[in-house]
């Protein structure tokens, strides 16, 4: 990928994590505005999306926000984003994020991080996209994830192939090395596989 790409970020809004989930969500955006990378999040004060956002933002990269009226109501939203959207809601944030990203980190999160990164997922399989899809598997938290993902291709749920679509990275050192030298002009998931096994 080329520099100042725009990496969108899903994380936890949640801030009574154990401490690793903050530090490396830290170093994570650190390297990012390290590596000319900008960063587009939910918008808000909060939880690991937070963490990773002010180091980015240390780090000199930009900050684009989105975020749904509802949630901006509550009073969460971060001021030191350079941009900030609002939407009617979460399917609109979910389309707007998609619009500005060239890439995805999922760092560990609830259910809503779950739901955003599957979709870009299905989408990638789909051929609607062919951005690098990461996963980062701070204190092995995405295991369980990827072996039921495992499960998923061995009981022929999805095609083999399927594992290409996104990579689980162990450290934010190693998510950086997978943006940096990923291909965007190879497709991982041709519509020839898309329905064999």
């Amino acid at each position: 990928m080329q520099t100042k790409s725009n990496i969108c970020i899903f994380a936890s809004s949640c801030d009574y994590l154990e401490d690793i989930y903050y530090k490396e969500a830290s170093n994570l955006g650190t390297l990012l505005g390290r590596n000319g990378f900008n960063m587009v999040y939910g918008g808000s004060k909060l939880g690991l999306m937070w963490a990773c956002a002010g180091a980015l933002k240390n780090a000199g990269g930009k900050l684009y926000g989105v975020m749904p009226e509802k949630l901006n109501d509550f009073g969460v939203s971060a001021s030191i984003c350079d941009e900030f959207y609002l939407t009617t809601g979460m399917r609109e944030r979910k389309a707007k994020m998609d619009e500005l990203s060239d890439g995805v980190i999922a760092l560990p999160g609830g259910f809503g991080t779950l739901e955003e990164i599957c979709e870009i997922i299905v989408q990638k399989q789909l051929g609607y996209n062919n951005k690098p899809i990461v996963f980062l598997n701070t204190n092995s938290f995405y295991g369980k994830l990827f072996a039921f993902f495992e499960d998923i291709i061995n009981q022929k749920f999805a095609n083999k192939k399927a594992k290409d679509l996104y990579y689980l990275a162990s450290t934010p050192e190693d998510a950086i090395n997978y943006l940096v030298n990923y291909d965007v002009t190879k497709r991982q998931f041709n519509k020839e596989e898309l329905y064999t096994r």
